[in-house]
This record gives C-alpha cells, sequence and structure tokens, in this order.
C-alpha cells in the first residue's frame, strides 16, 4: 500500500488538526483515525516526533497537564498554514481520495472474508453438518436460511468493521499486547465453536 501522507504532508496535517483547537497527542491520533474513518490510525512513533519537530520550529506549543502535554497551534504556525493554503486544499482532497481508496480495501477484504464465510456455511448446512462427500455439490440453502445467511453475514461485517477501529485505537494508545490478542483469538474461536 501506497503511504497515506506524501512527505511532509503529514506534518502540514497536524497542523490542520491542531488549528481545530489545542489537543494533546492521543486526542491528535484520535482526530487523525476520525478523519479517515477509522481506516487509518498512525502510531505514536508516527505523530510524537513530528509534533515535537514542531514544537521545535516554534509551530505549535506544547504545555503540560499532569501527564499529558496539550499540543496549540502558534500564530507562526496559523502563518504557514495561510501561506501554504493552496498546498492544504490539495492535502485535503488527497485525505478523501486515501480514505477512498483504503475504504476500498477494506471492503476487498471484507467481501473475501463473507465469500469465505458463504463456503463455510453452505459446508456446515449440508447433510452432516461437516460439508459431506467431498465428491457431492453443495445442497440448495431454503429461503430462509439465505434469508439467516444473509444477516449472519452482515452481522460479522459490521463486527469486523467496528472491531478493526477498536484495535486500530488500542494499538495507538500502545494498550494492544498480546495478551490481548491472544484473548481475541480464544474468543473468536470459541464464538466459531458456538455456532
Amino acid at each position: 500500500m501506497s503511504p497515506v501522507f506524501a512527505h511532509g504532508h503529514l506534518r502540514l496535517y497536524l497542523l490542520v488538526l491542531l488549528a481545530d483547537h489545542p489537543m494533546h497527542g492521543y486526542e491528535v491520533i484520535t482526530a487523525l483515525g476520525d478523519r479517515f474513518g477509522g481506516t487509518y490510525v498512525p502510531s505514536a512513533g508516527t505523530v510524537y516526533p513530528r509534533l515535537a519537530k514542531l514544537q521545535e520550529d516554534g509551530l505549535i506549543t506544547g504545555t503540560s497537564d499532569g501527564r499529558k502535554t496539550v499540543y496549540a497551534i502558534t500564530d507562526a504556525g496559523r502563518a504557514e498554514l495561510d501561506a501554504r493554503a493552496d498546498e492544504v486544499a490539495l492535502l485535503e482532497n488527497g485525505v478523501t481520495d486515501s480514505v477512498k481508496s483504503l475504504a476500498d480495501g477494506v471492503r476487498a477484504s471484507v467481501g473475501a472474508a463473507m465469500k469465505s464465510l458463504r463456503a463455510d456455511l453452505a459446508a456446515a448446512a449440508e447433510p452432516g453438518g461437516s460439508g459431506g462427500s467431498s465428491t457431492a455439490g453443495p445442497t440448495a440453502v431454503p429461503a430462509a436460511g439465505v434469508r439467516s445467511l444473509r444477516d449472519a453475514e452482515m452481522a460479522v461485517a459490521v463486527f469486523r468493521q467496528q472491531l478493526r477501529a477498536d484495535l486500530r485505537r488500542r494499538a495507538a494508545r500502545g494498550t494492544l499486547d498480546d495478551a490481548a490478542v491472544q484473548r481475541l483469538r480464544d474468543g473468536l474461536e470459541a464464538l466459531r465453536k458456538s455456532l
């Protein structure tokens, strides 16, 4: 996948975000994720060094608020945004295009997962519940089964989308660890077996 931001554009986009209102680092990461509809959430290792450089360049300030640093744009930062207004407009258009591209990728991934799920559910619907013999073709799914299958696929698609956004937020906060991933695996396997 190509980078979401061209060289130097994430730095400029951080100024755009901070022009709205002051934020601490995690809020900046969340705001970026929100602008991308959850399809892209930068890591703390991507955002914080750029915030530090913006602060060093005098384009933003960082004020300690307990354990957090609240970043605010300075007059010099606003002047840079004004001077680069055409570039900012192109950047906003690029963000819109990136969101569409990332969403297309998510849709393709969900589509492939749904195709696999349909095949698994069709195989499970065959006599014996295990897909039947390897030489037998799939059996017809009754109309009620088709509706249930469609509803199940939609539920999985919505769940997957929400789960991905939650995982990206946890990763951005640094709270997605191996134990959480194992709990996810165990929970998904238990759910699959319960069906």
